[in-house]
């Protein structure tokens, strides 16, 4: 029979003899795997838990927290044993084990009750954060399973790099019987370096992630959205005559033609004889957008959208808009409606996809084709433009949201090639790594912050995270052409940059950004990894916060390209209607 009693009293003595003795020294120091934490990266480790408890740019739930806690304590527990091993190699002596216990003693009394209380705080900084940007205080924060999550990862981590650390050491000791320790040493570590590079980048990564990420985007490319059905207007691609087949748009594309306006629903809003408008898509799976040019890929692309722009009779519009897409080939819905409704339909947007990845991914492996694909596009027609007479040409807008903004910015590379090239320019939720929001920033005026620059004196170029009352600052005239900004102070996606790893961003100067948290603050390694996993949350919160912009685009259009006669009732109105219909897709 089992005894409960005598189980109790076993589990108590060992308690109290690991309470008395807390720790347990190598019995030979060239074993690596099995061995007790390092006392100062234990701490180390500790603290970077506690630092990644602060705020960030949007409120995140209880389960990210754990991964951003676990795995910034396994950085901080690494650079603890590096500090570690470089005073051990410059100081011979050694505490002694007495202070050594006392040390373990003291961590193991203070850490779980400052642990409690800083996972209380870091509760209530949270939920001031979403109050701060318009969510309910009400907070689900596990505080257990926050504090187990964060432990199971860190020693997860621990485990792989001890692993890794000593088949590195069995590599140079086998590699020493046949050559000189030195160079032993040295191609040992640079065998290993090339193992585990290789392994994270081709086996984990491209093998893993990539692959599944993109067989699961590719089969959703395939499919079409419930709701959504091939459209019966000559106007816009995958339609009759149209010169792309339905089937051949892909997910992203079919979205976007098969939901698109009709005269009639346009008249109904605005009370006037209204057009169908044009819509032109162009997907990556097409057959014939394929080049075989390898200087120009896209090139063929390119012509296609031309082509079916002319079929459409989209260059006698009175706008043409040039729309980047994001990684999966999307377009915002309330950016095409809110110009099309403006403009009673007399308007062409054309967009071509370079990829069916999600954004994330297309980041990493696409990110080049985001800005060529685009680029050949604005090239193909602005040449078509140019050939028309002067007084028969549409205006030409642009326009891209996150990384589609990046591949309209890097289409023309400066802040002078976009105004000069365009009419007007509507560009939402920029990456940090755009070369010309990168310019802006860096050439803003003295005095205006980083997350709402003003370039000189607002003329052509204006930022906004509240449009209605923040392109009317500075109040002096807009000059033509015009480009606005719509950036959120909290948008993760606007900051994000391997900078943050080491370097405190401009983004935390004072004045902070009107919905971000006096308790935020950056720290080495951990600012990076929150950003990191608040771009994974910035769609949890409402516009005109985190990666959120609503129908700010009414009042981007209305102040990029006013039709004649547009007033800001006008405005309002059209806001107010799109806010309250439902997205197509």
């Amino acid at each position: 029979m089992r005894n409960p009693g005598r189980h109790a009293k076993r589990a108590a003595r060992g308690i109290a003899a690991f309470a008395r003795h807390p720790l347990k020294d190598r019995p030979d120091e060239s074993r690596l795997v099995r061995r007790w934490p390092d006392l100062t990266a234990t701490c180390v480790a500790t603290v970077f838990f506690w630092l990644s408890l602060t705020p960030s740019l949007v409120p995140r739930p209880w389960y990210l927290q754990g991964v951003i806690g676990g795995i910034t304590a396994a950085i901080g527990y690494g650079v603890g044993s590096t500090l570690s091993t470089l005073f051990r190699a410059l100081v011979r002596r050694r505490p002694s084990e007495r202070t050594r216990v006392r040390c373990w003693q003291a961590y193991w009394v203070l850490s779980p009750v400052l642990a409690g209380w800083l996972l209380a705080e870091s509760a209530r900084m949270q939920r001031q954060l979403r109050a701060l940007q318009g969510l309910p205080p009400a907070l689900t924060w596990d505080s257990a399973l926050i504090a187990l999550m964060t432990v199971t990862i860190a020693l997860l981590v621990l485990l792989l790099a001890r692993l890794v650390r000593l088949g590195s050491s069995r590599l140079i000791h086998g590699l020493g019987r046949l050559l000189p320790r030195p160079v032993a040493v040295g191609l040992g570590l640079l065998i290993s370096a090339m193992l585990v590079t290789v392994g994270i980048r081709d086996v984990v990564f491209d093998r893993g992630v990539i692959d599944v990420a993109d067989r699961i985007a590719q089969a959703t490319n395939f499919g079409t959205k419930d709701g959504i059905h091939r459209p019966t207007s000559r106007l816009v691609s995958g339609g009759p005559e149209s010169l792309i087949r339905w089937q051949d748009l892909g997910f992203q594309g079919r979205n976007f033609t098969g939901s698109s306006l009709s005269a009639a629903r346009i008249s109904a809003y605005t009370g006037r004889p209204a057009k169908s408008p044009v819509r032109v898509y162009i997907s990556s799976s097409a057959p014939e957008a394929f080049s075989e040019d390898e200087d120009e890929p896209f090139q063929d692309q390119a012509q296609l959208a031309v082509r079916e722009l002319k079929r459409t009779g989209a260059f006698h519009r009175e706008v043409l808009a040039i729309a980047g897409t994001t990684g999966s080939g999307w377009i915002d819905a309330t950016v095409a409606e809110s110009l099309e409704y403006m403009y009673g339909g007399d308007t062409a947007i054309v967009a071509v996809q370079y990829s069916y990845l999600p954004s994330w991914v297309s980041f990493l492996v696409d990110k080049e084709k985001a800005g060529q694909s685009t680029r050949a596009l604005v090239e193909a027609v602005r040449a078509e433009l140019d050939a028309l007479p002067e007084n028969q040409r549409p205006l030409l807008a642009v326009t891209g949201e996150s990384l589609g903004a990046y591949a309209i910015e890097e289409s023309f590379g400066s802040v002078d090639a976009l105004l000069g090239g365009t009419d007007g320019a509507l560009l939402m939720g920029t990456p940090n790594f755009s070369p010309v929001s990168q310019e802006l920033r860096a050439r803003r005026d003295e005095g205006s912050p980083v997350w709402r620059p003003q370039f000189e004196d607002g003329r052509n170029v204006r930022f906004a995270q509240f449009p209605e009352k923040d392109l009317r600052r500075p109040p002096a005239d807009w000059g033509h052409p015009r480009a606005v900004y719509l950036q959120n102070a909290s948008d993760p996606v606007v900051w994000w940059s391997p900078d943050l790893l080491l370097e405190r961003p401009e983004w935390l100067d004072q004045p902070l950004g009107p919905d971000i948290t006096p308790e935020i603050d950056w720290f080495p390694f951990v600012g990076f990894w929150q950003t990191t996993v608040d771009m994974a949350v910035s769609y949890g919160v409402d516009a005109p916060h985190g990666h959120r912009y609503g129908a700010g685009s009414v009042d981007g259009w209305a102040a990029v390209l006013p039709p004649d006669g547009w007033r800001q009732q006008d405005t309002d109105r059209l806001r107010g209607y799109l806010e309250g219909r439902k997205s197509p897709y």
